[in-house]
C-alpha cells in the first residue's frame, strides 16, 4: 500500500511542482492569471470567462482545473480583474487547491498607440490534503489537513494594438504544506515573461506568434511557443509547443461579437505519453457592453 501511495505522490509531485502557478494552453485569453498588470483596455466592456482543463486523461487522479474570471474597467486608466481557481490532484489521496485573487492595474500612455500598465495582486490560497478510504485514512502517516495562505503579486504589461510584452511575479510569498514534518506541497515564487505580435496579413487574416516563459528557482526553465491564425474576426486555429512536455492544437470560434468559445488538445511528448490520452481544455468568454461602446471596438485586439 505504501508503494502505491508513493507512486501516486510521484505523479502528484510532477504536477504540483510544474503547476504551482496555473498551466494553461489557452493562457492568452486570460493573461491576468499570470500577469496582474494585464488589461483588456476596453472602457465600458466587462469580460467574464470560464476555463476547464482535464489533464493526462486515462491516469487515475490526474489534475483537473477550473478557472472563473472577470475583467472590470473602473475608468480609462484603472482596471480590476478577479480570478477563482480550483485545482484537484489525486484520488483517495487528494490535494485540492482553491485560490481567489483580485488584481488592480493602472495604465499610463507612453504615446497615442502604446501603453504601459502596472498591476498588483492580492488574494488567498486554501490548500487541503485529504486521505479517504479505510486502507489510507487509517494509516497514521496520512490524514486530513489544510492551510490558508495570503498572497501578493506584481506585474508590468506593455501593450500596443499589434504587440505586447510583460514580466510578472504573481506569487511573491513562498509556502508549503507539511504532514508529520514531511512536505507534501510546496509553492515557490515564479517569474513569467510573456510576449506576442499580431501580423495583419490582409483584411481577412491575422497571424499571432506568442510565447510565455516560466522560471522558478531550483527547476529547469520552461516555455510555450504558440502561433494563432484569425480569419474574418471569427474563426481561429493555432498550434503550440510546450518545451519537453506537449504539442497542442487550438481552435476558437466567435459565435457573436461578444461570445467566444475555444478548445485545446495537448499531446504529451514526455515519458508520460505512454500512460495517458492527452489533455483537454475548454474556454468560454463573454463581453458585456455596459456603456454601449461596442462600435468603438469593431476591430478588437487579438490578445
Amino acid at each position: 500500500m505504501r508503494f502505491k501511495i508513493l507512486i501516486l505522490f510521484i505523479l502528484c509531485s510532477l504536477s504540483v511542482y510544474a503547476q504551482q502557478e496555473p498551466q494553461y494552453t489557452q493562457y492568452m485569453y486570460n493573461m491576468s492569471v499570470v500577469n496582474p498588470g494585464y488589461m483588456i483596455n476596453e472602457p465600458g466592456i466587462v469580460q467574464v470567462g470560464s476555463l476547464y482543463r482535464t489533464q493526462w486523461v486515462g491516469i487515475q487522479g490526474a489534475p483537473k482545473t477550473t478557472n472563473v474570471f472577470a475583467n472590470i474597467p473602473l475608468s480609462d486608466n484603472i482596471e480590476l480583474s478577479a480570478n477563482y481557481l480550483n485545482d484537484n490532484i489525486g484520488g483517495n489521496v487528494n490535494i485540492s487547491e482553491n485560490v481567489f485573487n483580485i488584481n488592480a492595474a493602472y495604465k499610463i500612455r507612453l504615446r497615442q498607440d502604446l501603453n504601459l500598465s502596472f498591476g498588483l495582486k492580492m488574494g488567498i490560497d486554501h490548500i487541503n490534503f485529504s486521505a479517504i478510504g479505510s486502507n489510507v485514512g487509517s494509516d497514521p502517516g496520512f490524514g486530513n489537513t489544510d492551510k490558508t495562505i495570503f498572497n501578493i503579486g506584481a506585474g508590468v504589461f506593455l501593450f500596443h494594438k499589434n504587440y505586447y510584452a510583460g514580466i510578472s511575479l504573481p506569487n511573491l510569498i513562498p509556502s508549503d504544506l507539511n504532514i508529520d514534518n514531511e512536505v507534501v506541497y510546496t509553492d515557490e515564487a515564479h517569474l513569467f515573461l510573456i510576449g506576442g505580435y499580431v501580423f495583419e496579413v490582409n483584411d481577412e487574416f491575422k497571424v499571432k506568434p506568442s510565447t510565455v516563459v516560466k522560471y522558478v528557482g531550483g527547476s529547469p526553465l520552461s516555455f510555450d511557443v504558440s502561433a494563432n491564425v484569425l480569419y474574418l474576426e471569427k474563426f481561429e486555429l493555432g498550434v503550440s509547443y510546450r518545451y519537453q512536455d506537449a504539442v497542442s492544437g487550438l481552435a476558437g470560434f466567435n459565435v457573436t461579437p461578444n461570445l467566444k468559445i475555444g478548445y485545446a488538445y495537448d499531446f504529451n511528448t514526455s515519458t508520460l505519453k505512454t500512460f495517458n490520452n492527452g489533455s483537454h481544455e475548454f474556454i468560454l468568454l463573454y463581453k458585456f457592453d455596459v456603456l454601449g461602446l461596442s462600435k468603438k471596438y469593431s476591430s478588437p485586439r487579438f490578445y
